[in-house]
């Protein structure tokens, strides 16, 4: 079964599915981009490691049990001390985490030209993950390489951006030589995923990413039809007239 939607599958963005499909997605845009870059440039596929605390990680607290001991031998009593019962709660548990990204780079000297990077869950909420990519961002956007960030989830606070509205999807192509003028590729759920280009050096024919296309070969390589549960409700939650759009949607695939 393929991809039911006509763009972005808001069931791929729940938390047990998203890190397969950002590790697949970043497989599938190296593979179609370097036959249009080579010779002269390659695809290098590239980690981002930091700690952070684990979303939902439950530390259970031991019961204590309270029991009445006999009088010893010499006549003296011993007053058993009764114990206020604890309240179960979760500690802050640090976790390693591992993102993938793209570099595009000059075969002859190395020099990167431009970062391909799909957010997480974890970049656009508060804590390390966002602080350690926005700090990357910044890096990026204070030298000559381009950027292209992919925002495929709804959930979460989007990355600045001067001048924009809210959407629920967007893709942003910053060119080095062209900073801080960039274009911004904005779709909702119910729009096809636009395809974009991925910026070289100045004056050079850039290549073009269909990522629609590119998602929806990943879920049927995937068989991501056969992990998604589609009678249970999407996370993060749908307006409600979204709801009955996927509700349609996935009616005619049933029918």
């Amino acid at each position: 079964m393929g991809n039911p939607f006509p763009g972005m599958n808001p069931y791929l963005e729940m938390p047990e599915l998203w890190h397969q499909v950002h590790n697949r997605l970043i497989v599938a845009i190296a593979d179609d981009l370097t036959p249009q870059i080579v010779p002269k440039y390659r695809v290098s596929i590239e980690e981002r490691v930091y700690t952070s605390v684990a979303d939902v990680l439950m530390v259970g607290i031991a019961d204590v049990a309270v029991s009445r001991r006999d009088q010893s031998t010499s006549g003296s009593t011993v007053t058993t001390a009764k114990l206020t019962e604890p309240t179960k709660v979760s500690v802050p548990v640090p976790e390693e985490v591992t993102e993938r990204f793209l570099e595009v780079r000059s075969t002859q000297t190395g020099e990167v030209v431009s970062v391909i990077e799909i957010l997480s869950p974890k970049n656009k909420r508060s804590g390390e993950g966002r602080e350690a990519y926005e700090r990357k961002r910044h890096k990026i956007f204070a030298s000559n390489t381009s950027l292209v960030e992919i925002d495929l989830l709804r959930g979460g606070e989007p990355m600045p951006i001067l001048g924009t509205a809210d959407t629920g999807y967007r893709i942003l192509v910053s060119r080095g030589y062209r900073r801080p003028e960039a274009d911004l590729y904005t779709f909702g759920l119910k729009d096809a995923i636009p395809a974009f280009p991925v910026p070289l050096r100045e004056g050079e024919v850039e290549p073009v990413v269909d990522l629609q296309k590119l998602l929806n070969e990943v879920y049927e390589r995937a068989r991501f039809d056969l992990a998604i549960a589609y009678s249970q409700p999407v996370k993060p939650a749908l307006s409600a007239q979204e709801e009955v759009w996927v509700k349609e949607i996935l009616g005619r695939v049933e029918g």
